[in-house]
Order: structure tokens, then sequence, then C-alpha cells
């Protein structure tokens, strides 16, 4: 379903992806893991073109994306869970939620409905402004903003950062139910977490791939993990 080959990308001078290749297969759950600061976040980002590559191509169906600006790429059936959250705090729950909705009137789609049924806190809170939840549901609120979008692929930029071990487990638990529904493509730092939702997992040190293989592997090489990862 997802395909990066090869693809350099840049803020400004700094060079921070090389030549980085990967692949996420359709109704597959793949993490890309890496310490702080080696471009986890710059993967998720040349996805949608923010920035896009320099160089190297990024496919969606075996279409290239990489030349399209971020709002066709998006329109091609990819929904961002950003890090950081970046809900909309002047806009309440249910307005964020509808702003985003698209394609929501098949049997399987995503509707208000089913998103609240995901999560039944944003039901409760759904009348509160966005900057009124706690940081745990602002995180839920993301990831049904996407998925209001009913997306084929999910991308989820550290869907763990700065949250409680409980609303981990939840967001965890989330990502385990949406498997076989859609393709989700996370960058994590929480390995636990990665472990735990992930069929297959992609190590970045400096911009590019140092380790890959399925999850259960990396879960018993301890080599690898101290490496890469610092556990």
């Amino acid at each position: 379903m997802l395909e990066l080959d090869k693809i350099n990308t840049y803020y400004g001078d700094t060079h921070v992806l090389w030549d980085l290749s990967l692949k996420v297969e359709q109704g597959t759950t793949v993490a890309i893991l890496g310490r702080n600061g080696m471009g986890k976040t710059t993967t998720i980002r040349s996805i949608m073109g923010l920035p896009a590559p320099t160089s190297g191509v990024v496919r969606f169906r075996g279409e290239v994306i990489s030349d399209l600006p971020p709002f066709r790429i998006a329109r091609k059936g990819i929904g961002l869970v950003p890090q950081g959250r970046i809900v909309f705090p002047s806009l309440t729950v249910k307005e964020n939620l509808l702003v985003a909705a698209r394609g929501n009137e098949g049997e399987d789609a995503w509707t208000l409905g089913r998103v609240y049924d995901l999560f039944p806190i944003l039901k409760e809170r759904e009348g509160l402004h966005a900057d009124l939840l706690s940081g745990g549901e602002q995180q839920m609120l993301a990831v049904a903003r996407a998925l209001m979008l009913n997306p084929d692929l999910l991308l989820m930029d550290e869907p763990s950062e700065g949250l409680a071990p409980m609303v981990i487990k939840q967001i965890g638990q989330v990502i385990c139910q949406l498997k076989g529904k859609l393709t989700v493509f996370l960058a994590e730092q929480n390995l636990n977490m990665a472990l735990t939702v992930a069929d297959g997992i992609y190590i970045i040190s400096k911009g590019a791939v140092v380790w890959e293989g399925p999850a259960d592997e990396l879960r018993h090489n301890e080599d690898v993990k101290r490496k890469w990862l610092g556990v």
C-alpha cells in the first residue's frame, strides 16, 4: 500500500533522511522506531509532503504521490494523526470531528456515531471546546478526527507521547481494534506500545533504516534493542 523508495528530505540545509526505503503492506500495522531526533517524525511528514522529499519517491497504492501538494495526498485516502495532537482549540469536540468528515455514507464508514462508540468519552465531551480536554482526550480526538476522513492508510506520529500509562494502553487497544479495517503506519518512541500493536518494525538511526523485521523478532533481540534503541 505504501512504499518509500530512497527518499532524501531536508529542513533547510539540514539533511535529515538519507536514502530511506520501507514498505507497508495493505492491512498491516507497521511501526518505525528510533531514538529522539533520528528522523521518525520527518518520515511521517515526508509522506504527507510536509516537507516533500528532495529526491526519491513515495508511492501509495503504486501511484507516485511525492510530487503532490499535501491536500491532494490526503484526498488519496491518507489520514494523519500529527505529533502533539494539534486539535482545533476553539471548536467543540463535535465540530472537530464534523469538519473532517469525508465519505461517511457506506455501511463500514467511520461516522460520528461509530467514532463515539470507539471513544465514548468524546460523546460525553462533544459540546466542550477541544482546549478544555485533557491530553489523553485530545489524543483520542485527534485519532477520531483522522478516522472521520475514512482513510485507507492511517499515519500516526508519536501517538503515546506525553500520555499517562493508562491512556497509552487505551490508544494501543484502539490501534489493535483497527487491524483488518485499515492500514496503520506509526512513528513511536514507546517500544512496548510498538511491540504490542505492530506486525512489522523498522528502526532508523540518523535518517536511515538500520534494522527491519517482525515485531516478535525484535521482542527477543536484546542486542538490537540495546544498540539502536538504548533499551
